[in-house]
Order: C-alpha cells, then structure tokens, then sequence
C-alpha cells in the first residue's frame, strides 16, 4: 500500500470511532499524548498510595482526607497566582516539573526509610498524590477547554479521555505487574519522568491552539490576568459554577464510602502489602479496560444523540440504582462490581462531558474557577464521605447504612446534572448568537 492509499484508508478508520473534522486530528493526537503521559504517571503510583493509607491504619483516612483539603486550598492560591502573571505556555511545565521534583523526593524518602518511618512517609505521599491527582488532570482539561470549542467538545472529549484511559491501564499493568519484583522508589522514578512527557505534549498542543477555534479565546504566550481570589470569588457568585461545584462534590462524597468499604475488604482479604498493591492495580485495570471500550465507542455517540444534560444524569441515576442495591445485600462482588461499574463510567462519559460545561464560561474561569472547583470541591466532598462513613461506624450501623444515606445523595446530584444541561445548553445558544451578531457587526461584513 502506498503511502497515498494509506492516508485514504486511516481517516475512514478514524471517523468510525470520532466525527473528526479537517485539521482536528493533529490536536487529537498531542491530546492523547499529553494525557496519556499524565494518568500513566498517577496509576504507577496509585496503587502504592492506596496500599500506604491502609498500611496507616484505616482509622487514619479520614485525617488524611483532611490533610489533603488543607493542602488543596494552600495550593489553589500559588497556582492562582502563576496563571494570573505567567502565560500557558509557562505556568503549565512549571506546576508539572513541581510535582515531579516533589515525586523524586518521594523516591529518596522512601529509599532511605526504615520500617516505622516508611509509616510516615506514606501518610504524607497519600495526602500529596491525592492532591497531585487532581491539579494535574484538572490543568489538563483546562488547556483542553481553552483549545477546543463546546461543539468540537461535544464530539471529541469522550474520545481524548481515551488517551487517560489507555495511560491508566499502562500505568495500572506496570504497577501490577512489578510491585513484587521492583522497589518501589523504581516506579516513583518512571512517574517523575512521564510527567516531562507531558510537558512536551502540551506544548505541541499550544501551538496548534489558535487553529481550532473560529474565534480564538487567546494565545498560548498571553496572560489571563485577575486576581489570584478570582476562582473561589467567581466560583460563589455564578450559580452555573456553584452547581458544577455541587455536581462534583455529590459524585465525590458518595464515591468515598465507597473507597472506604473497597479498602476495609482489601485489609481483610489481603493481609500482604504486596498483594494488596497487585488487588487495587488489578481493580483500577478493570476500571480501564471497561471505560476504553466505553470512550472509544459510545461516549460522543451518546452525547451528540441525547444532550449534555442527559448524559450527566446516566451516572447519578446509575447511583441510585447501585447503593439501593448494596443497601439490600452487601457484598464483596457487589461492591468490587458496582465500583468498577461507577468508576467506569465517571471517567468514560460524566468526565468528559462534565467539561464541556466549562466551553462555555470565560477565559479566567477556565483555569481559576475550575481549578478551585475540581480540587477544594472534589476534597471538601472527600471530607463530608470520610467523616460520615466514620460517623456511621461510631453510632455502631452497619455499612449498608452509607449506601442507605447514598440513594437521596445520588437523587439529588441527578437532579443537579439535568439542571446543568439544561443551563449549559442556554448558555452555548447565548454565545452562539453573541458571535453571529459580531461577525455581522464586524467592517465589510455581508
């Protein structure tokens, strides 16, 4: 096959799983690159955060929980900072290369660790990863709602989170498959340096940015401005920013009683570290293979067929369904299911989709609001879960109460998701016209 011939048939390919448009597909594969690097890094050392929480002490998580919502409110004002006085091109490599010093620390600490002081060190690398997780991804998205526009949102977003998800199966399998053979200062070391992959890929990104959008939102080597306050500031003024807030502190609080159940039987079941960190890689790799085929196949279909809104409301309403399952008949298989089932779904369809809601609010809010949101909200959610579970267990009930409190949880966050397709949905119209009316306005318009 020539090479013609071969560039003929690699479109038709493509535009079986994506509504690819001209010049779109370039972008497309820095996306995937970029995210690719991010999540492969986080999954090699999820799993080892996840066995250090329960090797504290599970009596321990909800202070950690805590630890990290401090920490995520002392973070959110640096970053505000960087983002009002550095341009994307700068503030982004600069928040990556952070945390991967911070990640080669780890490695020399745990290095250097004996038995009782490992202890400590993993209390402090599970409050770090745990805030770690959430600002690297939630810049990722930020860069990615800042390049594409709502409609190329509508189509792409769900097929970019595939680049996440193949990144967390890699990083999953690696970690399954090395924890017992491999130190795991090693694997900390691998982490640190995919996080430069990343870097390298957002900047090829940037630089296809202003292509993309008819109307562009702004270069890669300007800067944003405002205050450093402006994300927590506008976040409480706007009630479209609040309920996405409110959306994902629903979603947070009822999927930490279910983190809690999944590591209290992994304590049980697994009494070895080693194993218990093969059992959540193992879990997190199921989470991913399920959400690849998800993404890749269903994911734009759904959305372009019933609507933002809808499309947030299927995981809430597949809450509902699940903890009223688990609250009639707690299982392990119950659990391990409807978590790989939940998870799946969050990152295959309410992920994306949650940030096609952010196409359509301004430039600053991009990246402050959101930042504020995806990190203080996701954390402040973490907290309520950790501290009611706790809650629950002093008052002596059995954890089929936390699904039993989870069901008006999961109803109220369903009505939230349809109430933000139903904004998002105005508001995309409202610009839609702003932008008719200025090119009409505009000199030598027909």
């Amino acid at each position: 096959m020539t090479e013609e011939d071969a560039a003929k048939v690699r479109p038709s390919l493509l535009a079986r799983l994506v509504d690819l448009r001209p010049g779109e597909g370039p972008a497309l594969a820095w996306s995937w690159a970029y995210l690719f690097a991010i999540l492969a890094s986080y999954y090699v050392l999820r799993p080892i955060r996840d066995q250090m929480g329960i090797a504290g002490g599970l009596e321990n998580l909800p202070w950690l929980f805590l630890a990290t919502l401090i920490g995520m409110l002392a973070l959110n004002l640096p970053f505000a900072w960087l983002v009002r006085s550095l341009p994307r091109a700068r503030f982004i490599p600069l928040t990556y290369r952070f945390f991967a010093g911070n990640i080669l620390l780890f490695a020399a600490a745990i290095y250097l660790s004996d038995q009782e002081s490992l202890i400590w060190v993993g209390r402090v690398f599970f409050v770090w990863l745990s805030i770690f997780n959430l600002f690297v991804v939630s810049i990722f998205w930020a860069t990615i709602v800042d390049v594409f526009s709502t409609s190329q949102g509508k189509r792409l977003f769900g097929f970019i989170a595939a680049g996440a998800t193949l990144g967390a199966i890699s990083g999953s399998a690696v970690t399954a498959t090395l924890a017992s053979h491999v130190p795991t200062w090693v694997l900390l070391i691998a982490a640190a340096g995919l996080l430069e992959v990343a870097v390298f890929a957002m900047r090829g990104l940037a630089r296809l940015s202003e292509r993309l959008h008819e109307v562009p939102t702004g270069r890669a080597d300007e800067t944003i401005g405002g205050s450093a306050l402006a994300g927590i500031k506008r976040t409480f003024a706007s009630p479209y920013l609040l309920n996405i807030a409110l959306f994902l502190l629903l979603f947070s609080v009822t999927s930490t009683f279910l983190y809690f159940e999944q590591a209290g039987i992994a304590k049980r079941s697994f009494p070895d570290r080693a194993a218990q960190t093969a059992f959540f890689a193992s879990v997190d790799l199921a989470v991913n293979l399920l959400t690849l085929g998800i993404q890749l196949f269903l994911t734009g279909r759904i959305t372009r067929a019933i609507g933002v809104g809808p499309t947030l409301a299927l995981l809430p309403a597949a809450s509902v369904l699940g903890f009223a399952a688990l609250a009639v008949s707690p299982s392990l298989v119950a659990i391990v299911g409807f978590q790989v089932l939940r998870r799946a779904g969050n990152f295959a369809i309410a992920r994306p989709v949650r940030e096609v809601l952010f196409t359509v609010v301004p430039r600053e809010d991009r990246y402050k609001a959101k930042a504020f949101i995806d990190t203080v909200a996701y954390r402040t959610g973490d907290q309520i879960g950790a501290w009611s579970y706790a809650g629950i267990g002093a008052l002596g009930l059995a954890g089929s109460w936390a699904a039993i409190v989870a069901v008006p949880l999961s109803i109220a966050w369903l009505a939230n998701a349809l109430w933000l397709g139903r904004t998002q949905r105005r508001r995309e119209a409202e610009l839609s016209a702003g932008t008719t009316a200025s090119s009409r306005a505009a000199p030598g318009a027909p």
